[in-house]
């Protein structure tokens, strides 16, 4: 009965993968008509293999997962001054069982004309922390360049997005859909990612010494389609700002957000801040040094502050995965490139609570946890791309409570995996 049913879904993921096929050669090929007339002779078509296995869990005990996505890619000119880029994905993955995900990708029309651009479809983008709002988004963005920088306003759509490459989960409700299996008998329920608006203003100046970005963003909710006064609603704005001091040897970051956030009928403000120092020895092996730290607003005495609520979920670290509301991140970091085709890099990466409420899983196993101190973890990787079309990557580590004082006596977490990205053209 088992073989049935994994056959059926083996078949099932089959058909869809014909199916997502299908559609994406229709949509280049009338692509391929409509701009014919005005085509430059450098269309680009190119397909990208990636694949992931990765074994890990806790203390001796252990569990294999495996993903595996292909991406088929068509990019064209049209004219001098507008480009074409279509992108799907296919995406095979098994944890405990199989399951299969068809999705469009990165899928947008450009414009460029002097000092003016504009964008139109599925695009990229992130604010200027890369925490609050990042990934794909649906809609349009115009841009503006002159002497005193780039001027940039978009607006975008989220609910058009698979769920788990949208990564948004702010509310509980949002956090159980995320964690739900996709069923294809209910799409409408399962796989698309909350209705969200989003709209950002943004700034960016490329100094001499400087690089500033600013940029201002506010998101609705539409989980009530446009009765924003709904008590579940959960809207918010951003206030985000970086700064780098780029060197050849020494270089600088420093950012910080400030949100505003509405909920049942109440107003909220929290705050988040990063502060980067990178270290590039002038040795014969090219190496680099960094230190990153992050702290993000959590429970306040008087409810001054809140815990900070970014967009998207973006956790920290590699092996503890933790979303950075109420908690303070330190990483230090040393990358050294030992042949132009492999290089090692190894990171300790420390987490404290910023109160005792916010951040309340692994490992905090109860409220008599009462420490800060979540733990440290440690990372591995090594990196070989022996042709510029193919790269191994193999990581491993673990996340050690014991040296904490929340929960020292938890289970270690580890975990250890392969990555393997083969791009053809």
């Amino acid at each position: 009965m088992t073989e049935n049913r994994e056959q059926r879904i083996e078949n099932k993921g089959q058909r869809i993968e014909k199916m997502c096929r299908k559609v994406l050669a229709l949509f280049i090929a009338i692509c391929s008509l409509l701009f014919a007339p005005c085509l430059v002779w450098s269309a680009d078509f190119g397909l990208v293999l990636d694949q992931n296995a990765d074994y890990g869990g806790f203390a001796d005990s252990g569990q294999f997962t495996y993903s595996g996505i292909i991406i088929p890619r068509f990019s064209a000119f049209i004219g001098d001054k507008s480009e074409i880029f279509i992108s799907a994905g296919f995406q095979a993955a098994y944890n405990d069982k199989w399951f299969f995900v068809p999705e469009l990708l990165r899928t947008e029309f450009s414009y460029y004309s002097g000092m003016f651009g504009l964008t139109i479809g599925r695009m990229q983008y992130s604010d200027p922390l890369g925490f609050v709002a990042n990934g794909l988004f649906d809609g349009a963005q115009v841009s503006l360049t002159n002497e005193a920088g780039t001027f940039s306003l978009g607006a975008w759509y989220t609910g058009f997005l698979y769920k788990r490459r949208a990564n948004i989960a702010m509310t509980a409700d949002e956090l159980k859909s995320y964690a739900v299996a996709i069923d294809f008998s209910d799409l409408t329920n399962t796989y698309f990612a909350p209705r969200r608006l989003v709209a950002a203003l943004g700034w960016e100046h490329l100094g001499r010494m400087v690089k500033t970005r600013v940029s201002v963003l506010g998101q609705a909710d539409l989980a009530d389609g446009f009765n924003f006064s709904a008590d579940k609603l959960l809207h918010s704005q951003y206030l985000i700002g970086k700064a780098s001091l780029p060197g050849n040897v020494f270089s600088f970051d420093a950012g910080g957000a400030f949100s505003l956030t509405q909920y049942g009928g109440e107003l909220s403000s929290a705050f988040a801040a990063e502060l980067g120092i990178a270290v590039t020895p002038p040795m014969r092996i090219r190496s680099r040094i960094s230190l990153l730290g992050r702290y993000a607003s959590g429970v306040f005495e008087g409810d001054t502050f809140t815990p900070f609520e970014p967009l998207t979920i973006k956790t920290q670290g590699e092996i503890l995965n933790a979303k950075l509301s109420g908690l303070s991140f330190i990483s230090l970091d040393y990358i050294a490139r030992l042949h132009n085709t492999f290089s090692v890099g190894i990171t300790s990466s420390c987490y404290i609570r910023n109160d005792l409420e916010t951040y309340t899983v692994y490992p905090v196993l109860n409220e008599s946890n009462a420490g800060y101190f979540l733990g440290n973890e440690f990372f591995a990787s090594f990196l070989w791309s022996p042709f510029s079309d193919m790269q191994f990557n193999l990581g491993g580590g673990v996340f050690l409570p014991s040296l904490g004082n929340v929960a020292p006596d938890a289970d270690m977490s580890w975990r250890v995996e392969l990555n393997v990205i083969i791009a053809l053209r």
